[in-house]
């Protein structure tokens, strides 16, 4: 793969008597065979023709040899799609949970679908041996990039307990964060003095994303929200007018970004997507990102794939914004570890992006984001006050031990909560250490240990979203006044590089782009094959437990599911509720609201069934006082990561079987009566 970027990028100049676009349309075909020829395992994500290949492109000079090509590619993928809706669990529906396969049983099925999938044994050799705390829970909540393994924590742990380190700081993998005061602008002109641990830490993730330090900046915020805030503030919208995001869910980083702009004069604009497959209503998008006489364009925030849906869109729509004088924004925070690391992000190389990173996969979510602003672009962005207090922050040594489980501010707090309804209340509020922490304690009967240490992360994941909303960033625990202690920023030269280990980079380096693709794309395809297997008995309609939104089985689909679970009269279960009892079964999921949908004539009808009306706090130019109503659908999300095996898609296969049974809720109601000798109403 490596070969055949250098051998693109390093191809000959323009040839004289060619114009532009057929030099740029020929450079496009060589790279489409090269593709074809050298990728024996088949494309990755973000490597293949059919992620060039949208409906935009038109009137191509060597358009014979690209169509061979896409329609190649296009029959190789239909076979994919073709064997695994007819390999998995052919001919059977299940009605009840209890006739669910056995593990054994259903890997050895699985594994005869998808042969390929034994050619990524490395990552189950590395989850056994670098992230034991996994055996017992599935992790399916988290989107983003994750900087150290549990092992390597954990031995760093009982390292220092031991043997407690001469000075008050400790070693790497532990740091915390130290907010500071100053735009983004003045932080990118004149420099900022960062620690030694600081400056390992971003070489390393630029490293591993292939982000080039001559060519980027990278600047730390505190999480993902604060990262859109904060370019909000200093995008210059008062000459480039526009902002157009591209998200079929709603999100708090883009809300808050949306809002900024608005107050700045901007005009808000969202791509649409079409009902059932969710796809970029393209004729629109196209529409909003052509450039008009007069107009100067303004921001494009696109994300490769949807968190939410797993749907995936074509890197075309940033070259065509390019091309139209719009600047682009990836966000990248729903890619995979290695997603970033490709060679269609190298040629298009976006203006701005977005990533967020966490400390451990599956326990720790606290960890920070990280704004990439090319250098050619910098003298774009302004000044800004408010931008002052947003929250850009340094990583700096962690003092104390007790900070290293403390530590909460989430780096995307929106991907991994919901707003509860009151029926939620009623229920246990005993979280796993990954899932989203309970903000409805104050009845809850008497706590066990492990319940009175979420009490305590609480309150700091409310401050830590009061900042978010508010823009006020506070210290917290970095807070020196507080703490009597000297400045944590305490800078060492700049030529005392150090060398820091980050195992959960070096492990998703080490399995690579296309085995992590494989890997996924196999248990996420049987995974939405044996969601659909699942009915209702006795069912005159024929009513399916679970209803997926989104794409259907697809070579390139994202590893994200998003679904809701139906009962036996076709009544929606609230998605908080199935969060709530899948994380009674160590399952940690996560809610969302999908959004910006468009109903084609032929599925009018199905809209007035599907959409629901809510309630949104995004502030709308010119309705001040008065409430915004949005139509969406809340769903449930399941988001895999190269982490997640097999048996996590199974057990949370056989979860929701368990709604087969008329009666699961209400036995589930009378189970946490007996545990908790309280009554409650469900």
């Amino acid at each position: 793969m490596l070969l055949f970027i250098n051998k693109y990028l390093r191809r000959p100049p323009r040839e004289s008597g060619r114009s532009k676009e057929e030099q740029e349309a020929s450079n496009k075909a060589e790279m489409l065979s090269t593709c074809v020829r050298d990728s024996s395992h088949g494309c990755a994500p973000g490597c293949c023709p059919a992620n060039f290949l949208s409906p935009i492109e038109l009137n191509n000079p060597t358009g014979r040899s690209t169509r061979v090509l896409a329609t190649t590619t296009m029959i190789s993928r239909s076979n994919f799609t073709k064997s695994t809706t007819s390999s998995i669990l052919p001919n059977i529906f299940f009605t009840n949970h209890e006739s669910l396969p056995s593990l054994p049983d259903a890997f050895s099925s699985f594994a005869a679908a998808f042969p390929q999938y034994g050619n990524t044994e490395q990552a189950e050799r590395i989850r056994s041996s670098e992230y034991q705390h996994l055996l017992n829970h599935v992790c399916l909540d988290y989107a983003g990039f994750s900087l150290f393994s549990h092992a390597q924590m954990t031995s760093s742990v009982a390292s220092t307990s031991s043997a407690p380190p001469p000075s008050s700081l400790l070693q790497p993998p532990f740091f915390s964060i130290s907010y500071k005061s100053e735009s983004l602008k003045s932080h990118m002109q004149r420099g900022s003095r960062e620690t030694a641990l600081e400056s390992a830490i971003k070489k390393r993730i630029m490293g591993s994303l292939n982000i080039s330090y001559e060519e980027y900046n990278m600047v730390c915020t505190a999480n993902r929200t604060t990262a859109f805030r904060l370019l909000a503030e200093t995008y210059p919208f008062h000459s480039n007018k526009r902002l157009l995001t591209v998200y079929d869910y709603e999100s708090e980083a883009a809300t808050a970004m949306a809002e900024s702009a608005q107050r700045r004069g901007a005009k808000v604009m969202s791509a649409n997507f079409t009902w059932p497959s969710l796809r970029i209503y393209s004729a629109k998008l196209r529409e909003k990102l052509i450039k008009r006489k007069k107009k100067r364009n303004g921001l494009f925030v696109f994300p490769l794939q949807s968190r939410m849906t797993g749907a995936r869109y074509p890197y075309l729509w940033m070259s065509l914004a390019q091309e139209n004088g719009w600047h682009i924004m990836l966000d990248a925070c729903a890619l995979g570890p290695k997603d970033v690391d490709t060679f269609g992000l190298s040629l298009i190389q976006p203006d701005f992006i977005i990533c967020n990173f966490y400390k451990v996969f599956g326990e720790n979510p606290s960890g920070f984001a990280a704004l990439f602003v090319k250098k050619s672009r910098c003298e774009v962005l302004q000044t800004s006050t408010i931008a002052r207090s947003i929250g850009i922050v340094s990583i700096v040594p962690a003092r104390r031990l007790s900070l290293l489980r403390d530590d909460y501010s989430s780096t995307d707090l929106e991907s991994r909560s919901c707003e509860f309804k009151n029926v939620e209340d009623d229920l246990e509020t005993t979280r796993s250490f990954s899932g989203p922490i309970s903000t409805h304690l104050s009845n809850a009967p008497a706590q066990t240990a492990n319940e009175s240490h979420l009490n305590s992360k609480e309150k700091q994941v409310q401050r830590s979203e009061q900042g978010e909303t508010s823009g006020i960033s506070e210290p917290m625990t970095n807070n020196k006044e507080e703490r009597g202690e000297p400045s944590p920023e305490i800078v060492e030269d700049a030529d005392n590089s150090m060398q820091i280990e980050c195992r959960g980079l070096d492990h998703a380096d080490h399995l690579g782009l296309i085995l992590i693709g494989s890997r996924l794309r196999c248990i996420t395809n049987w995974l939405y094959v044996a969601l659909f297997k699942l009915r209702h008995p006795h069912s005159e309609s024929g009513h399916s437990l679970v209803k997926i939104y989104g794409p259907r089985v697809k070579f390139d689909r994202g590893p994200a599911l998003a679904f809701n679970v139906f009962d036996w009269k076709g009544e929606k279960v609230e998605p908080s509720l199935v969060q709530k009892l899948a994380d009674r079964s160590n399952i940690s999921l996560s809610c969302g609201f999908l959004k910006n949908i468009c109903f084609p004539d032929k599925y009018e009808e199905e809209s007035n069934i599907v959409l629901e009306r809510r309630a949104s706090d995004a502030i709308i130019a010119g309705s001040k006082g008065k409430e915004n109503i949005e139509m969406g659908i809340n769903v449930v999300n399941a988001s895999l990561g190269f982490l997640t095996n097999f048996e996590d898609a199974y057990r949370l296969w056989a979860f929701i079987a368990k709604f087969l049974d008329a009666d699961f809720i209400e036995k589930e109601r009378w189970r946490y009566m007996a545990l908790n000798q309280k009554i409650i109403e469900v």
